[in-house]
C-alpha cells in the first residue's frame, strides 16, 4: 500500500504493526492493521505468548487520534488464544489495552486533556461522552499504578479536603510535597477515611514520614498521631 509507512507513523504503530490498507467510510478513515510478528499470539491480559484457540468473534475496531477533523479507526482481526494463566481470551494488540475501544495514544491524550482542561472542552474536542473519559482515566491510572508505587519514598506529605457537588460531598486528598503529585484520594473527610490511607501505606512506610502539613482539623491530627 502506498504511504503505508506514513500511516503507520500517524497511527502510532510504526514498530508494532503493519498497515495493510486505509479507506474512507461514512466520513471516517479506517486503517486495517496487523500486529508485527513479535506482538502476535499473546494473551490480551498478561501479554505472554499463548497458543491460538480460534478466530474469535470477527474483526474489531479501535478509535485512534483524529486526522485533523476526521475520525480514525484501526481495524484488525480479533482471534482468541488459550493462556495458561487467564484461559481463553482475545489476543492482545500492541496499540490498545485489553478490553478497550480506543488506542493507547487516544487514552493518553484524553487523560492529559482531563488534567489540563474543562470537562466540556474534553468532550467537545475529542467527541466522546464524559462517562467514556472516566473509563479511559481508570485504565491509564491502573496501568501506571501497576508500573510504579505512588507511596514509594514518601517523606513529606500534605493532607487536605476538597468539596464537590456544591459543598455537599467531600474528598480527602494526600499529596507528596517532594514531587508535587496527588498520591491518594477517597470520598469522606473523617478519621475513618484518612485511616484507610495509612493502612495502605503500611507500618514501615508510615515510619519513614517525617513531615505532615494540614489544617487544624482534629480528625487529621488524631489520625496522624
Amino acid at each position: 500500500m502506498r504511504n503505508a509507512r506514513l500511516w503507520a507513523r500517524m497511527l502510532g504503530v510504526e514498530r508494532i504493526g503493519i498497515v495493510d490498507a486505509v479507506w474512507e467510510e461514512a466520513g471516517m478513515f479506517i486503517a486495517t492493521v496487523r500486529p508485527s510478528k513479535g506482538n502476535r499470539g499473546r494473551c490480551g491480559i498478561c501479554l505472554l505468548r499463548a497458543p491460538g484457540y480460534d478466530h474469535g468473534g470477527g474483526r474489531r475496531r479501535w478509535r485512534g487520534l483524529d486526522a485533523g477533523t476526521v475520525m480514525v479507526f484501526i481495524e484488525a482481526e480479533a482471534p482468541r488464544v488459550d493462556c495458561t494463566v487467564h484461559g481463553v481470551v482475545v489476543a492482545g494488540v500492541p496499540w490498545a489495552r485489553h478490553g478497550a475501544g480506543h488506542t493507547i495514544m487516544f487514552d493518553d491524550q484524553i487523560t492529559w486533556l482531563a488534567t489540563h482542561t474543562s470537562k466540556t472542552a474534553v468532550t467537545e474536542l475529542m467527541r466522546i461522552g464524559w462517562r467514556t473519559v472516566g473509563s479511559i482515566i481508570g485504565r491509564v491510572v491502573a496501568r501506571e499504578r501497576a508500573r510504579t508505587d505512588p507511596f514509594d519514598g514518601l517523606v513529606r506529605i500534605g493532607i487536605d479536603e476538597i468539596s464537590y457537588r456544591r459543598g455537599h460531598s467531600y474528598l480527602t486528598v494526600v499529596v507528596d510535597h517532594d514531587t508535587g503529585r496527588l498520591i491518594w484520594a477517597a470520598p469522606g473527610r473523617d478519621q475513618a477515611t484518612l485511616t484507610k490511607f495509612f493502612e495502605q501505606l503500611g507500618p514501615e512506610r508510615c515510619a519513614r514520614i517525617r513531615y505532615v502539613s494540614a489544617d487544624a482539623a482534629a480528625w487529621i491530627a488524631n489520625t496522624v498521631a
